[in-house]
């Protein structure tokens, strides 16, 4: 299949790089996403989604490298540090101390950035081959619930946006949010 997915991925890194909003597969659901470095292709994604920018977003990546222009662990100890690798790639999103240059459209209201390296086999393609991490939000509009396969994103998004088609990870629940410094559950997974 991946070698099938190869053209597409290539069409929606083109997407990435014009400024669009794209939807991908994730553990769960089908995110939307956007090139975490523009702020006209973020704004554009919480327009789509009809979302606040307080409220922050997630960056999903290949690994951990992708992250660290981003996240400033060194506000974390080893200890935290190890948890928190301990559990990646996975569906774990951690909420982490932000660089002071992330940019305000990726951390909302908070002075910390919630990120996720993934085990969605797609999802690592396409960071690998972008070169860098994507926003990550739930494919849907709100009030609508989330996105679990291409024609529902076609559906529900009008045909708006690409799609990278490819099939969710077999997890029911969206990713579980922790907070990387004191452990607290934001949200369960």
């Amino acid at each position: 299949m991946q070698n099938e997915s190869i053209p597409a991925i290539e069409n929606i890194i083109s997407s990435l790089n014009e400024g669009n909003v794209i939807a991908y597969p994730t553990e769960a659901v089908f995110g939307l996403g956007c090139d975490p470095d523009n702020e006209q292709a973020v704004n554009k994604l919480l327009e789509l989604k009809q979302r606040s920018w307080e409220k922050g977003l997630i960056l999903i990546a290949d690994n951990y490298e992708q992250l660290k222009n981003y996240v400033d662990d060194s506000q974390l100890t080893d200890e935290q540090k190890q948890v928190m690798f301990s559990s990646w790639p996975g569906p774990v999103t951690w909420v982490i101390p932000a660089k002071k240059s992330t940019g305000k459209w990726l951390t909302g209201q908070f002075d910390t950035l919630a990120v996720r390296v993934t085990n969605h086999e797609l999802v690592k393609l396409l960071c690998r081959k972008y070169g860098k991490p994507l926003v990550s939000t739930s494919a849907n509009l709100s009030g609508l619930d989330p996105c679990r396969t291409t024609n529902e994103v076609i559906e529900q998004f009008k045909g708006s946006i690409p799609v990278l088609d490819g099939l969710v990870g077999g997890r029911q629940n969206p990713s579980e949010i922790r907070n990387a410094k004191t452990g607290q559950l934001y949200r369960k997974g």
